[in-house]
């Protein structure tokens, strides 16, 4: 063990001697070759999970009386691992083992990060945000297998949700380790960082241009070819090793799709609004799910409660079960029959009106299922659903102009677009949306609505929110990083080091003589005054004093609250820079109090805070 360390301590130091645009380069290829084998362990990981709790092995065996399941094509064969789908379902009963599955996977998930990851590891995108903001791009090392893991028991037992934002927070967190390692400035591990996120989306969905867009839109903020470069390497080199252990077989195989027609130009602007609406639902009513379901303090009430509901909207809609996949490339397929999840609903199936509805329940209660996963104890993202969504609204915009009569519309293209249309809606990155469904399902031959639906669901949704679903908590807190340059530099800054504490506080009833003796001693000129118990009162300040600090005969008879002044405006300890550097703006002042409550801690000035920015510009921007 100690012959490991000096050579991993070796290799340390001679990376490190390397120039340092070669170094970035050579690491990328190597977090690139890491995120692309964990995107490959998760999905097998899922897919055996599914295989065993679905019983597959069973029929392998011969254990089962239906092994000629097997033979007949009902099983469904992925990565060398079968798997039974919902489509094969024949009666309301037999969907009953579905509907427990998913609670026995949140429980066992709730478990696995309550007692042996002993951290929240959930909304993955969100935390890495969070990281590069607030965190100096650093994180801990347990994430490199901690989320895989949680989010491969959630989703193989059926969890409604998907598994990108988790391989996204392996991925950057496997990238962050390694710059960490080799004690890299933080701009090196934020580019490593956000190497591990493309590579992660590059291998997870074989898109090594999703996965560059991915991250410059949503993650990373300094578009060079400094930083171009290694996210290129990495992205390229993850989806390499994603074919290699996966084939070449894309996620979405589409044998369906039309091609586009100009006539249709129309009904696709109209899916964009469509999509855009309900990409705000999807936003703010997923945060509102989940802000209910937390006010259940007791960890396994809440989980028996999720189960109980999650079962129950299986239980009437299958489609609900998993990721959902199997339906959103049954209706790419044109195949709506099997997108029901079997023919559970016997006749009903074939009404016109009963499609709709049942759709129309899939689209509006898919986040509930999804809500109910994550608050439940397991481990899923919002990329997945957001997928499944998008799917689904495209093929309900397609059927409605389809039984209007306005016009014939493919429903397989209008399924594809609405994907992009959603995911543009949801996650605010247009680009993302349109490079990623164009790779994932191969179809290229319709980039043209692709491109005006995503862009349209954009506009549309940021005319009612400003943030993504993965930045509106951080906006909140206020630790929100932009594109805006200014302030993603003020977002980095923490007001803790800027504190100072070299200023001698007074008390009120403190005499002149008093007073004088602390300015001796003192080499600023402020005086915070104090009560006994550290609430900050006033300010007295050294202007004030000086006309009357000689009078000796003024000594006993003038007081420190004679001459307090109030001040202009208090600083919280943990408040955001945005915000201070805004009250400095509004007072016109060159030091304001910092307070925790109303007790006082020092003060902050603002030439400190613009020495700290310029600092904080050159560490972390390339020139």
């Amino acid at each position: 063990m100690k012959r490991l360390s000096q050579l991993t301590a070796q290799w340390s130091f001679q990376l490190r001697r390397l120039p340092e645009r070669r170094l970035i380069l050579l690491l990328a290829v190597a977090v690139g070759f890491g995120s692309g084998l964990a995107a490959v362990l998760l999905k097998n990981s899922i897919h055996f999970i599914q295989w065993f709790v679905n019983g597959a092995w069973r029929v392998e065996s011969g254990e089962l009386a239906g092994a000629s399941q097997m033979e007949s094509g009902e099983w469904i064969m992925e990565n060398g691992l079968a798997h039974l789908p919902l489509s094969t379902l024949h009666s309301p009963f037999s969907i009953l083992p579905y509907i427990v599955y998913p609670g026995i996977g949140m429980l066992v998930s709730l478990l696995f990060v309550r007692y042996v990851v002993k951290a929240d590891i959930g909304h993955g995108i969100t935390k890495v945000l969070y990281a590069i903001s607030r965190k100096k791009a650093k994180i801990k090392g347990h994430n490199t297998w901690s989320s895989m893991a949680a989010s491969a028991l959630t989703i193989g037992f059926g969890g409604s949700v998907g598994a990108e934002a988790p391989i996204v927070y392996t991925g950057a967190a496997i990238g962050s380790k390694v710059g960490q390692a080799l004690r890299l400035k933080e701009r090196h591990i934020a580019l490593l960082l956000g190497c591990g996120a493309a590579g992660a989306i590059a291998g997870i969905f074989k898109a090594p241009l999703a996965g560059i867009v991915f991250t410059l839109e949503i993650l990373m903020f300094d578009l060079t070819m400094t930083s171009i470069l290694p996210l290129l390497v990495s992205s390229v080199t993850a989806t390499a090793v994603s074919f290699l252990l996966l084939g070449d077989v894309v996620q979405f195989p589409t044998g369906n799709i039309s091609l586009f027609s100009m006539s249709n130009l129309p009904y696709y602007l109209l899916l964009g609004v469509f999509c855009g609406f309900a990409s705000l639902y999807f936003t703010r009513g997923t945060l509102y799910i989940e802000s209910r379901l937390k006010s259940i303090k007791k960890p396994l009430s809440r989980w028996l409660c999720c189960a109980a509901g999650l079962g129950l909207l299986i239980f009437f809609f299958p489609p609900l079960y998993g990721e959902g996949y199997d339906a959103l490339s049954a209706l790419l397929n044109e195949d709506v029959g099997k997108a029901f999840g079997g023919d559970i609903y016997g006749n009903y199936g074939d009404e016109t009106w009963f499609v709709l509805l049942f759709f129309g329940g899939v689209l509006l209660l898919k986040i509930f299922s999804m809500s109910f996963t994550n608050s439940g104890g397991g481990v899923g993202g919002t990329f997945g659903p957001t997928l499944f969504m998008g799917g689904i609204a495209g093929f309900l915009v397609a059927r409605l102009i389809n039984l209007s009569g306005m016009a014939e519309v493919p429903e397989a293209n209008f399924t594809l677009v609405g994907m992009a249309g959603m995911m543009a809606g949801v996650m605010q990155a247009p680009l993302t949306a349109i490079f990623l469904i164009a790779e994932i399902t191969k179809g290229y031959d319709l980039l043209m609505p692709l491109m005006l639906a995503s862009a349209v669901s954009f506009v549309t949704i940021r005319g009612f929110e400003k943030h993504s679903i993965y930045t509106k908590r951080l906006a909140l807190r206020g630790d929100l990083i932009t594109h805006d340059k200014d302030k993603a530099v003020l977002t980095r800054l923490s007001i803790q080091p800027l504190i100072e504490t070299n200023f001698n506080a007074v008390l009120p009833d403190h005499t002149l003589a008093t007073l004088v003796k602390v300015i001796s001693r003192s080499h600023r000129n402020l005086f915070p005054v104090i009560d006994i118990h550290s609430n900050l009162l006033g300010v007295v300040l050294l202007d004030d004093v000086r006309p009357i600090m000689f009078d000796a005969e003024r000594y006993a008879t003038v007081f420190v609250r004679d001459l307090m002044q109030p001040v202009p405006a208090t600083v919280e300890e943990y408040e955001s820079m945005e915000s201070v550097l805004n009250k400095f703006e509004q007072t016109g002042a060159w030091n304001l109090p910092v307070v925790c409550g109303n007790k006082y801690i020092g003060f902050v000035s603002k030439s400190k805070i613009f020495n700290a920015y310029r600092q904080q510009l050159q560490e972390f921007y390339y020139e």
